[in-house]
């Protein structure tokens, strides 16, 4: 049985229809699914891919949603019935399908993955404007453009009907099809990273059309494998880089495959494994760059950069151990670490990634650090509008025979020869 696509409408004669959904649920307990019997049909219908309506569904209902296209299994965890998934998909009908201007559900989506926006057109009325990203399946559709929907052979089959209506023969229909001007406006229209064709040929031909931001879009799949293999797949990546001496230029590079692996977060402790190692104070200052794209505002990344330093630590630890402070000094100036971070890390000892024995020693050397920086900020606090002349006067002093850090107030004679007070060769 079908329903109109806009159930709104209550025209009879309504030309737009989809079949009615059929729901089945399997398993029992914790294994419980429903699996969506001809979520392929009712995707159809509505011009979209069959996992946007399944994955919006799962949002809506806080479930995980399984794909098995081969199969033809769309999969929504947990027991729903038919009717309350069909009263849900009136909502996906309004947000992605129907046209804002003229609630036409003859749309298409155009995914501008560089600036995540997702556009939408309306072939009835003209209409062309931008969807609000701010739903949970934006996400999903950014990560997965609609290459894959079939509306190719959607057109296909409309374009031959119309032929048969008019009476012509195959060959004439190829040749009108060659013509018809919705469809070549559609296809020039459309983003290069929308793709109809699905055949080996036709993906050969894109992946050597389209840039390089592109043919990462067609890797979007690694985004559904686990948290571990797109790590594996991003040290991978920057490994590469960096036996092909090309690490150096490639920070957008990095950061791009970080991005589209869903790993920006954890990409501090990567980059800390594959480029620095006990000469790590001067490949804070080589590297500034490539940690600053995922560190700068992300407290996140600074804690994975923390982590990435003990586990260097742990690699060369007589000759990292008793330089903790001064690593820890290079990051904060570099601007790689935030005070409050570094604040917050100082407080718990954990073995995340080395042993709590080493924690505890990595923390013990880090704490003349810590306390220099709490009572350098007790001081910016409590300091008043007549200590700004003296600012110029202060100046962050290590003392290597104690290995302790204080604030002393001098007045070098010879400002051009200052020498670097933190200099660990010169102990």
């Amino acid at each position: 049985m079908s329903v109109n696509v806009n159930r709104s409408v209550l025209d009879q004669f309504y030309r737009y229809k989809m079949p009615r959904i059929i729901a089945k649920v399997e398993g029992k307990g914790n294994g419980i699914k429903t699996v969506i019997v001809n979520m392929t049909d009712v995707a159809k219908s509505l011009n979209r891919p069959p996992t946007y309506p399944t994955k919006f569904f799962g949002c809506e209902l806080g479930a995980q949603t399984q794909f098995d296209a081969k199969n033809d299994r769309f999969i929504v965890n947990g027991s729903h019935e038919a009717n309350k998934l069909q009263d849900m998909l009136d909502g996906f009908i309004r947000k992605f399908v129907l046209c804002p201007e003229c609630d036409n559900p003859e749309t298409d989506l155009h995914i501008n993955a560089k600036k995540q926006t997702i556009g939408n057109s309306c072939k009835a009325c003209g209409y062309r404007g931008m969807l609000d990203t701010r739903h949970k399946l934006c996400t999903f559709i950014l990560r997965n453009p609609p290459e894959d929907t079939g509306s190719a052979k959607k057109k296909e089959k409309k374009s031959k009907k119309k032929d048969k209506e008019n009476g012509s023969s195959d060959g004439e229909a190829a040749n009108h099809n060659d013509i018809d001007a919705p469809d070549a406006v559609d296809r020039d229209d459309d983003d290069e990273d929308w793709a109809e064709e699905t055949t080996e040929e036709a993906q050969q031909r894109r992946m050597e059309e389209i840039s390089t931001h592109a043919k990462n879009l067609t890797l979007s799949e690694d985004l559904e494998k686990p948290l571990e293999e797109r790590v594996n797949l991003f040290y991978n990546f920057v490994k590469h880089k960096k036996e092909d001496d090309a690490v150096d230029s490639s920070d957008k590079e990095i950061l791009a495959e970080a991005e589209r692996l869903d790993v920006k977060d954890m990409a501090p402790l990567i980059l800390t494994e594959l480029l620095m190692d006990e000469n790590i104070r001067d490949q804070i200052k080589k590297y500034k760059r490539h940690f600053l794209r995922f560190t700068h505002n992300n407290k996140k990344a600074q804690k994975y950069l923390l982590g990435g330093f003990e586990c260097l630590v742990k690699l060369h630890q007589s000759q990292l151990l008793p330089r903790v402070p001064l690593v820890l000094k290079d990051l904060y100036d570099a601007d790689l670490l935030e005070e409050d971070v570094i604040l917050a890390w100082a407080e718990k000892v954990s073995k995340k990634y080395v042993s709590k024995e080493l924690a505890k020693e990595i923390h013990a050397k880090a704490a003349p650090f810590v306390k220099w920086l709490k009572e350098a900020e007790e001081e910016s606090e409590g300091s008043g509008a007549d200590e700004e002349e003296d600012e110029d006067n202060v100046e962050v002093v290590y003392s290597a025979s104690v290995r302790e850090l204080k604030v002393e107030t001098v007045k070098p004679e010879k400002p051009a020869e200052e020498e670097d007070d933190f200099d660990i060769d010169a102990i």
